[in-house]
This record gives structure tokens, C-alpha cells and sequence, in this order.
């Protein structure tokens, strides 16, 4: 896949690499959200049982829910960088609004 070109609907081609690197990205995100369901899932149960002990566990189930929406918010925090990466070596130079290189003029 990599070096492979791939066509988009609009007419805009997409590098094989940007593509496995969303199919990374996503798939790991995925991944985590299914285990986020599960425990979702458990700490419903725990607190319907009303049981001191398991009223416990959810302390630690809940922490690790947050921990796993933290690891969501990097994986497409760093899929966005990764994606727009390219497009950040032509920004605009300091002061230049338009882009391009900024020129500097004789005196």
C-alpha cells in the first residue's frame, strides 16, 4: 500500500502511506472503544448491585474509562498532525499573510 496512489471521489489522489496510517489510527481507536463499552458496561453493573466492594472497583474501572478517552483524544490528536504535516512546510512565512516566501526588499 505504501507508495501506491489512491483516487478520491472529488478527483484529489491520497498517498498509500496517509491512507494505512487512518486504517492504523482508526483501527486502534476502534479498539479501545470496544473495551471502553465493556467497561461501560461494567461499572453499570457494579452500580445497580449497590455492593460496597464493587461501588469500590468502579473508582478504578472509571479511571481507567478516563485514561482510555485520553489515548482516543492523542491517537486523533496525532493523526490530525500527521495528516496536515505536509502542509505545514509552505505555511506562511512570519508576517506574510498570503504564503508563498517572503521577500525582502533593497533599501
Amino acid at each position: 500500500m505504501e507508495g501506491d496512489t489512491f483516487r478520491l471521489g472529488n478527483g484529489g489522489r491520497v498517498d498509500g502511506k496517509v491512507v494505512q496510517t487512518f486504517q492504523t489510527s482508526f483501527n486502534q481507536v476502534q479498539n479501545i472503544l470496544d473495551q471502553n463499552r465493556q467497561l461501560i458496561n461494567e461499572i453499570n453493573k457494579n452500580h445497580e448491585s449497590k455492593i460496597p466492594d464493587n461501588l469500590g472497583r468502579n473508582v478504578g474501572l472509571i479511571r481507567e474509562l478516563n485514561n482510555n478517552v485520553r489515548r482516543v483524544v492523542d491517537l486523533y490528536a496525532d493523526l490530525s498532525t500527521s495528516v496536515t504535516k505536509p502542509s505545514t512546510d509552505t505555511a506562511p512565512s512570519e508576517g506574510d499573510s498570503k504564503g508563498g516566501h517572503k521577500r525582502n526588499r533593497p533599501a
